[in-house]
């Protein structure tokens, strides 16, 4: 681990070789010089992390080098030393940038401390910029990819909303990002220091959404044995996204409507109202108008709601993205598992490309991912790929209109469990497509129970989510 490095400027030698004797037994790499204006020069030609200086020095006084300094870099932490001590140099000292100030002859353990603390505090502003810098890599608007003409109007439709206060709503298929996207607005905003709170409105039991979303107080329910901070009070400042609002029985639309309008709730079993602010982003795979024809959606909510709608396409309708999104799966895997997979056959392309992805981005990741983890060379081949995309024949075997297209045994056999599975997961993706998703509409659809739906996605590893 490299050492933090000390420059001390004083006019007087004996102070620079004391301070410089008693860090460098502290473990830090320390530089000397006499004055402020050959000091400015070395800042300029080398790396400083903190500068300790005299404020009495002939040419350029100390706080003068303190504004140069400033200037040159302001990560440098400045830490002042006089034995002319003066109210109003020290408030100009202060009001200039220093760190902090100190009058000779000084406390050397206090100053030790000082500086200990200066370099930690500098060292976790460092760590929360990269932290940042990975966020905004990782949630934010560059890591939306697609070219195609429908993505480059959600694109435009993010940077005109980012910046405002204004609901969001985003709706599309299940695997098409809209968490992504979500992220993506919160990261672009001006609350993207702030907190980014999801959550799954379906994943949560009925009788433990309000708790969960606006918290409750002791003994307001049965296990509730200390006070807890719902979702929405973590979010304060930042943003709250509702994923599958569809989901959250009607109860608690009334709830949320009041939270919506008023921007303050109650937690359950509280008396005392808080408020918070935060920007509402809330998403759907169902067609929300027909939720609320259906009665299964309040209307007033989803006005609330609705003001600015941002709509996903399935990825089968920007077929010139699929590409593009393979090879940026490719990278990212590549570097995660630590593979050197650097290129997709062109025969595997070809099959990824003209494959109907019912699952979307969500589909395409995985199978990526299947196939960096396969592939044995640095070249990714039709042989990595599962078998519903590589065996043409069986990947287009579907319903259609009620009726399959006929299997014919070939000339050189087949193995039949294998095709029935395979044929079988067919239909279970395009039952989970006319469902737009819905797992227990399309579990109904084919007349099986809810658990033996989540066994047939668990076996033949369909997203659930």
């Amino acid at each position: 681990m490299a050492k933090n490095k000390i420059l001390i400027v004083d006019d007087e030698r004996d102070m620079r070789d004391f301070l410089a004797i008693m860090l460098r037994k502290e473990g830090y790499e320390v530089e000397t010089l006499p004055s402020a204006k050959l000091a400015l020069d070395y800042c300029r030609e080398n790396h400083i992390d903190l500068v300790i200086s005299d404020v009495r020095m002939p040419i350029m006084g100390g706080v003068d080098f303190l504004k140069a300094v400033k200037e040159l870099d302001k990560d440098i932490i400045v830490i002042m030393i006089t034995a002319y001590a003066s109210v109003e140099t020290a408030i100009e000292a202060m009001k200039s940038g220093a760190y902090d100030y100190f009058t000779k002859p000084f406390n050397i353990d206090e100053v030790k401390l000082n500086i200990k603390k200066a370099l930690k505090a500098k060292s976790l502003e460092k760590e929360n910029e990269i932290l940042r810098k990975d966020l905004k890599t990782k949630f934010g608007f560059s890591n939306l990819i697609g070219a195609s003409q429908k993505m480059k109007d959600v694109y435009s439709l993010i940077m005109s909303v980012a910046g405002t206060k204004t609901n969001i709503f985003i709706t599309g298929e299940s695997g098409t990002g809209k968490e992504l996207v979500a992220r993506a607005i919160h990261y672009e905003s001006d609350r993207k220091d702030k907190p980014f709170i999801a959550v799954n409105c379906g994943a949560i039991p009925d009788n433990l959404m309000e708790s969960e979303l606006f918290g409750h107080q002791k003994g307001a329910f049965t296990g509730a044995v200390s006070n807890k901070e719902g979702l929405a009070e973590q979010a304060d400042g930042g943003t709250l996204f509702l994923d599958e609002l569809t989901e959250l029985p009607l109860h608690l639309q009334v709830k949320l409507l009041r939270f919506i309008q008023e921007r303050n709730f109650r937690r359950v079993g509280g008396t005392v109202d808080t408020t918070v602010d935060v920007r509402l982003i809330a998403a759907s795979n169902r067609d929300l108008e027909a939720e609320v024809k259906a009665g299964r959606f309040r209307e007033d909510l989803f006005y609330r709601l609705n003001v600015i709608r941002i709509s996903l396409p399935p990825l089968r309708e920007r077929r010139e993205d699929i590409a593009m999104l393979a090879r940026h799966f490719m990278e990212k895997f590549s570097a995660e598992l630590g593979k050197d997979v650097r290129k997709i056959s062109e025969t595997a392309m070809g099959l990824i490309v003209n494959h109907e992805f019912s699952g979307n981005v969500r589909e395409l990741e995985n199978v990526i991912e299947r196939a960096v983890t396969l592939e044995p060379s640095d070249t990714i081949t039709p042989e990595s790929l599962p078998d519903y995309i590589r065996d043409r024949t069986m990947a287009t075997a579907s319903v259609n209109d009620g009726e399959t297209e006929a299997l014919k045994v070939p000339e050189s056999g087949m193995d039949l469990e294998k095709t029935v599975e395979e044929f079988e997961k067919a239909i279970i993706m395009d039952a989970l497509k006319k469902t737009r998703g819905v797992k227990k509409r399309a579990a109904e659809l084919l007349g099986l129970s809810f658990r033996s739906m989540r066994y047939k996605l668990s076996k033949y590893d369909i997203p659930e989510d």
